[in-house]
């Protein structure tokens, strides 16, 4: 009975997600060109973060609790997921058009603070003096975006049937109904995996890293299905910078995390994701289905050596 009622929470779950990104898409895009704000600025910011409130909540909550394996896996396997499994679907279903500053900047900049992430847990302790540097980063990240936006004088297309108070009741709604959807999806699959006897740094690489995960899934592909291609990849490249950056940063400000050395091969994982996922956009300028098979092949792979 208990196995029955948790099916049935996920699909609800799941189906409140599904509603709410396809709004917080639409208000998301509308805002970014009712006032001529670039797409990948919005994506890089208020999607990305906002579509990583579940790892923000789950991954803080599990570091004061003292679940440091959930913790890191959360974010270590939100971030897997992030590149092979949403951008690897979203690309399979239609080519995501990769713009010169992600090329250029974002992604780079991804790669190297995964790579600094790694390096800061190598020796078993993600510690406050490294939180320090984490939050340091992502400060300067912000800053760095508000620059751009500030100077910025890319127009969006005109959105024609919605004003501004239904943009921003559409993304403030998307986003509740995203968040709450993903909490309802989690708590679900936790207790089934747990039915199930999988292990905690099972739970938070695989379910929980999908759980809350899927925001980014469902907002990535209804963005790359409208044609919203900078927020169906600004929001990934975003949402990994969040995850690495302000989500460990703080919760290593809370306590020190432990770091497990089975961290160091899932980290290694998502770096060379996100390099192949950089790449990969270097020539053709986009992300093409057969990109979207590789990463998808590579996540399938990863998850075997889990299991």
């Amino acid at each position: 009975m208990n196995i029955i009622l948790q099916l049935l929470l996920l699909t609800v779950g799941f189906v409140m997600l599904v509603k709410g990104s396809d709004w917080f898409v639409d208000g998301a895009a509308g805002i970014a060109a009712k006032f001529r704000i670039p797409q990948i600025i919005i994506g890089l910011t208020i999607v990305a973060m906002g579509t990583s409130a579940p790892e923000a909540a789950v991954s803080i909550t599990a570091a004061m609790g003292g679940s440091a394996d959930i913790t890191v896996g959360n974010i270590v396997g939100s971030n897997i997921l992030n590149v092979l499994v949403i951008l690897g679907l979203a690309s399979a279903i239609i080519p995501i058009a990769v713009g010169k500053s992600t090329q250029k900047i974002d992604a780079p900049f991804m790669i190297a603070i995964s790579a600094i992430f790694l390096a800061l847990g190598w020796d078993g302790t993600i510690t406050r003096l490294d939180g320090i540097v984490l939050l340091g980063l992502f400060a300067a990240y912000i800053g760095y975006m508000i620059f751009e936006a500030l100077r910025s004088d890319e127009e969006g297309d005109e959105i024609k049937d919605m004003k501004v108070w239904q943009m921003l009741l559409a993304t403030v709604g998307g986003l509740a109904l995203v968040v709450l959807g993903a909490d309802v999806a989690v708590d679900a699959a936790t207790k089934l995996a747990t039915i199930f006897g999988m292990s905690e740094r099972f739970i938070g690489l695989t379910v929980v890293a999908l759980g809350t995960s899927l925001p980014e899934l469902f907002t990535s592909v209804t963005a790359a299905r409208k044609g919203n291609a900078d927020i169906a990849i600004g929001n990934i490249v975003g949402s990994n910078i969040f995850n690495i950056l302000f989500v460990v940063g703080l919760s290593s400000m809370i306590i020190n995390v432990p770091f497990a050395p089975n961290f160091r091969i899932d980290m290694s994982v998502a770096v060379a994701a996100s390099l192949f996922m950089w790449v990969a956009s270097l020539k053709q300028k986009k992300l093409v289905r057969w990109h979207g098979i590789v990463m998808l092949a590579g996540y399938v792979a990863y998850f075997l050596y889990l299991l």
